[in-house]
């Protein structure tokens, strides 16, 4: 599987190239997004340095480019925390990716090529393949990749950030889901985008995606309203 500390914004240089601080950041965002970090859990800035095994200033540096994009919260005495999801948080998600994310599934299949269409169903096979697994972090990495992948190829940054940052906020809670439902029970739509994409059926791609998207985030809201939060 592809390392996802390599996805944290479009068109980025390899981990090879890329300056320390800038990688504790991408791991540190990385847990925050795969749900490593419960949300409501209060981790000390000296545990988050032990678990990355790097220095203090790093981590004080990736916390603070963090906590503006709402990934996580400071607690005081020098502890932060993933936000807890709240309901009306939730609806505004909705709201922001079903617009979002099949505008860029539009502009994706007016780019694709060949090759990306072939990324994109390579990403979803392994995705399956986590399904079958069971494998919770698996499933949400790679199905993080299948979405991150599309934003890639429709080319328009701005959007593409506005649609990182909503994965953020909603990201760990679906680890939660994941833990209560099963992968196997949650359903997804990226056969038909994928589909789509070769055929080059713009409208059937953002169908699929916006489908995909609503499916999700009613089973994040479902879990939500299942159990009064999601902790």
């Amino acid at each position: 599987m592809q390392d996802l500390a390599d996805f944290p914004g479009q068109a980025t240089p390899s981990k090879g190239n890329l300056p320390a601080h800038e990688l504790v950041y991408r791991k540190l965002r990385a847990m925050v997004l795969f749900g490593d970090l419960a949300p409501g859990q209060a981790v000390t800035i000296q545990g988050l340095i032990d678990e990355l095994d790097v220095g203090m200033t790093p981590v004080r540096e990736a916390i603070r480019r963090l906590v503006p994009q709402g990934a996580l919260e400071s607690r005081g005495n020098r502890r932060v925390s993933v936000p807890l999801l709240e309901a009306s948080s939730i609806s505004q998600i909705i709201v922001a990716r079903q617009w979002l994310d099949p505008h860029l599934a539009i502009k994706a299949c007016e780019r694709a090529t060949d090759a990306s269409v072939a990324q994109l169903a390579a990403i979803d096979s392994q995705l399956d393949a986590a399904i079958l697994a069971g494998d919770h972090r698996g499933y949400l990495q790679l199905n993080y990749l299948f979405h991150r992948r599309i934003y890639d190829m429709a080319e328009a940054p701005i959007l593409a950030e506005m649609a990182e940052g909503l994965w953020l906020r909603f990201g760990p809670s679906m680890r939660v889901v994941c833990g209560r439902v099963g992968t196997q029970n949650l359903p997804d739509r990226h056969k038909e985008t994928v589909e789509a994409m070769r055929a080059r059926d713009a409208e059937a791609a953002a169908h699929a995606i916006r489908e995909d998207v609503l499916q999700g985030m009613e089973q994040l809201r479902i879990a939500f309203e299942g159990s009064g939060g999601l902790t």
